[in-house]
């Protein structure tokens, strides 16, 4: 039987956030738009994310689970916490941050992947103040308050993509798949 996609069950809703301590609300926008990109995901077969719909971008669901597991991982535990790490699919230096290269056998493992790296990158915060400083790959100050901002415009931004590809895979819409 095909790999496929498993389902995601909500655990933050977003009419709850408004009214929550800074770090609160930042972790549960965070973890929202990490839902939801799941969610784009949720049902689809592993040829179904990694196939390219909106031409001539060769972006893909796949695509987007590996780069945003590449993402979280270079921030959250490279830059900020200072774990000496290499790249999960690829890395910045090469441009493409684990966008590139998909293939459909690869789902399984990539979603695994995404979903380690999304613990691991919780507990490296964990405990840690908004305003804990570090310095960029560029020596930058940079505190764990930006890169939860960060994070959640990353997702944003690439949430929209992936909304483009679901609704040209299969035509489903909305927040939920």
């Amino acid at each position: 039987m095909a790999w496929t996609a498993p389902g995601v069950v909500r655990t933050v809703e977003l009419g709850h956030l408004g009214i929550l301590p800074e770090r609160q609300m930042l972790e549960g926008w965070l973890q929202w738009h990490r839902e939801t990109l799941l969610a784009k995901c949720a049902g689809l077969d592993s040829a179904q994310l990694a196939r390219t719909t909106v031409k001539p971008s060769a972006l893909t669901l796949l695509g987007l689970v590996r780069h945003m597991a590449e993402v979280e991982r270079w921030w959250f535990r490279r830059s900020f916490a200072g774990e000496p790490l290499g790249d999960v699919f690829t890395g910045p230096q090469d441009g493409d941050e684990g966008l590139d290269g998909v293939e459909a056998a690869d789902a399984a493992q990539a979603f695994a992947c995404f979903r380690t790296e999304l613990r691991l990158c919780d507990a490296a915060a964990a405990g840690r103040d908004l305003d804990e400083r570090f310095r960029s790959a560029q020596g930058a100050p940079l505190t764990l308050r930006w890169v939860y901002v960060l994070m959640v415009q990353e997702y944003a931004r690439h949430n929209g993509h992936a909304d483009f590809l679901r609704e040209r895979t299969d035509g489903a819409t909305g927040d939920n798949g």
